[in-house]
């Protein structure tokens, strides 16, 4: 299929971080779309609610279970998913998590975030690696609205979406201070920008992935269609637009209550390339689905190259919401929350 509009423009634009520029991409299709079939992975053990995200390094992989009801995360060998052990357990005490929102596993470093407590934690695992304890926990700064999603920058910085609509990203030290804020939402919304900026970023919540090798992050949208591309290193910045165009919302209470369609559940940049899962649906037809017949999560996964070129639309045979993409293996493996074997992997072509 032919890229039928594609349209890059370039402008400057005062930011909280004053960045060089900003690359607007608008695109109505993708070059290349190919159907996958998924391939249900066996478990050898019933633990998930709602499997959610998914995060693998080397021989181990993690499934956060939004839902838990003992724990929050579960370990597997990777890529045949048997068993081994959980961990997050859920509780009150000063030890256990009331919430889980994401996790990072990067570099031998297991981190998980517990919005209700705002806390980062880090795991660690014993010397048999069957366990994970708790080896550090990192609060939040009182300044901070509820996190909702983190990216690990280095060893002594993350990353936090800014729900405050001041700027789009907090950085955060490893003592849990604000550092600063940086960039602003990119939106056309010139009336909520300059009255109702809190409401505007709950619109604009957005699901982030960072890549220390190419200095890459990226936020893909839970409402509307767009994903913004940052470099932070020179501070270029790239907003891809889709059909479906920014959040639409309405204000209520000072809320932002949603009115358009469910976007983006997942984003992963990978060192060629980043992917994202995408819904596609009206709020109107997830409200229309009868009892029973709930399905949940999203069909597509979008690529686009590290500069924002959309590259190519994979249609998949189910709806999924987390991912795990393995460039080695060629394979994207993704949580179906839908299926009583919830784990399920994809070849690309």
């Amino acid at each position: 299929m032919k890229l039928s509009f594609f349209i890059i423009l370039l402008f400057t634009i005062a930011s909280c971080s004053s960045p060089k520029s900003d690359s607007i991409v608008q695109y109505t299709e993708f070059p290349e779309e190919l159907h996958l079939m998924g391939k249900e992975l066996p478990m050898d053990t019933a633990v998930f609610r709602y499997p959610f995200r998914i995060s693998v390094e080397g021989a181990r992989a993690i499934v956060m279970d939004l839902h838990g009801t003992d724990h929050y995360y579960h370990v597997f060998s990777y890529p045949d998913f048997h068993y081994i052990s959980s961990f997050g357990k859920k509780g009150d005490s000063p030890t256990e998590m009331l919430d889980a929102e994401n996790l990072q596993y990067k570099q031998g470093n297991i981190w998980t975030l517990d919005a209700n407590k705002g806390e980062l934690t880090r795991f660690v695992q014993c010397l048999s690696g069957d366990s994970l304890l708790r080896d550090e926990v990192v609060t939040l700064d009182k300044q901070l609205l509820r996190a909702l999603d983190f990216a690990i920058y280095d060893d002594s910085t993350f990353i936090v979406p800014d729900y405050s609509g001041e700027g789009r990203f907090c950085w955060i030290g490893r003592n849990g201070k604000l550092l600063r804020k940086t960039g602003m939402i990119p939106t056309d919304n010139e009336s909520a920008l300059q009255s109702a900026r809190p409401a505007l970023a709950q619109a604009w919540r957005s699901f982030i992935d960072y890549n220390t090798d190419n200095d890459v992050l990226v936020a893909a949208t839970q409402l509307g269609e767009v994903l913004e591309i940052w470099h932070p290193l020179d501070t270029t910045h790239v907003v891809c637009v889709g059909p479906h165009g920014e959040p639409e919302f309405k204000i209520s209470g000072g809320y932002g209550i949603p009115t358009g369609i469910m976007g983006y559940s997942d984003v992963q940049v990978t060192d060629q390339a980043i992917y994202a899962v995408f819904h596609g649906r009206t709020f109107k037809e997830l409200g229309q689905q009868e009892p029973g017949h709930i399905v949940d999560g999203g069909q597509y996964i979008y690529v686009f190259s590290l500069t924002g070129e959309p590259l190519r639309k994979y249609i998949l045979d189910r709806y999924i919401y987390g991912i795990h993409v393995d460039e080695d293996r060629r394979t994207i493996t993704a949580t179906d929350v839908n299926s009583n074997q919830p784990i399920v992997e994809f070849r690309m072509g």
